[in-house]
């Protein structure tokens, strides 16, 4: 393993002025940590995207019915979907599970899908637990399972991406638990929620969040705001670190998932790069929580993984500057101080 200092010092010593790349040193320098490597890779990389119903959407705190969640798998599977574009665009290996759909199984589905399905969607967090302890271990271990494959396979970045029509709802409750911050605060118009959504969607959370700081344990308190996906993002993540590979963190919801990751598994942020800020209000609480600060900040929301793919060439950058630039002195010049 490496220090900061190490990759300041390296990054200093290139032939270029001191900090004349600015944020993208800082990218550079968080890379290398979160392999432990001077000379970081980040090819291969590995998408992996979650997809799971909830019962909350019957509550009323989403624009879209959850049916849209298994005709979006439909459209993944099909190549169709931004995902698959920009996966395509950056080089990056896309894998689609399915640990938590409500309604027929998917059949006769390409090689990158897998039927890992927990449950039929979540109950409601509105009106209980939004699943037992047992079933989110499940779904953890999904995401590990998932992890272990793709650094087996050579991965060298993970994403973590979602589809769960609704899972801005969870992902505000955790951030509130997880962050501290009201449940106001962590609540956005998700994809296009309208004044009547969001009245409801407020609503929703704050009595989910205080029933779950009310709970003793962390897990049941997470496991009854929890969604299928981001269990199994969590585990990803948390296996990912553990594995010693880069996780670059997606939107809102992957960064609710991260958070729970990090509190179950203390240690997995410093595996983290975060790939932006996204128009969700909570964003911003999440990422401070887990110590990231943001590539960009364009106001994307869509999840899928799709901001961390618009992120990947900077990563790429980061790394190119840390392997393939050369050291002033190997060049022949002093470095003027």
């Amino acid at each position: 393993m490496i220090a900061e200092a190490e990759v300041r010092a390296h990054l200093d010593a290139l032939a270029k002025p001191r900090g004349a790349m600015g944020r993208l040193e800082d990218v550079a320098v968080r890379l290398a940590l979160s392999q432990g490597w001077i000379d970081p890779e980040t090819r291969p990389r590995q998408l992996v995207l979650f997809a799971g119903d909830h019962g909350c959407v019957d509550d009323g705190v989403s624009a879209w019915p959850s049916a849209v969640t298994g005709v979006m798998v439909g459209a993944i599977l099909g190549g169709r979907a931004t995902s698959n574009a920009l996966a395509a665009a950056q080089d990056c290996a896309l894998r689609l599970v399915d640990v938590g759909v409500a309604g027929p199984r998917t059949t006769d589905a390409p090689a990158f899908f897998r039927d890992a399905r927990v449950g039929d969607g979540t109950a409601s967090l509105a009106r209980g637990p939004a699943m037992s302890v047992d079933a989110f271990e499940a779904a953890w271990a999904v995401g590990a399972d998932e992890a272990r494959r793709a650094v087996g396979d050579g991965a060298a970045v993970l994403i973590a991406g979602e589809m769960g029509i609704g899972n801005t709802t969870p992902a505000a409750c955790l951030t509130a638990l997880i962050t501290g911050i009201e449940a106001d605060a962590a609540v956005g118009r998700g994809a296009g929620a309208d004044d009547a959504v969001m009245a409801a969607k407020r609503a929703v959370v704050a009595g989910a969040v205080a029933r779950a700081r009310g709970e003793g344990d962390a897990r049941a308190a997470i496991a009854g705001i929890c969604g299928y996906e981001i269990a199994a993002m969590a585990g990803f993540y948390a296996e990912g670190a553990r594995a010693g590979v880069t996780l670059l963190i997606d939107g809102y919801v992957a960064t609710a998932a991260a958070l729970v990751a990090e509190r179950l598994a203390p240690g997995t942020a410093r595996a983290m790069i975060a790939a932006h800020r996204s128009a969700e209000p909570g964003h911003a609480a999440a990422l401070a929580a887990l110590g990231l600060a943001p590539m960009l900040e364009w106001d994307m929301r869509l999840g899928e993984g799709s901001g961390a793919l618009v992120a990947l060439p900077l990563l790429d950058s980061a790394a190119a500057l840390l392997r393939d630039v050369a050291r002033l002195d190997a060049i022949g010049v002093g470095r003027a101080d």
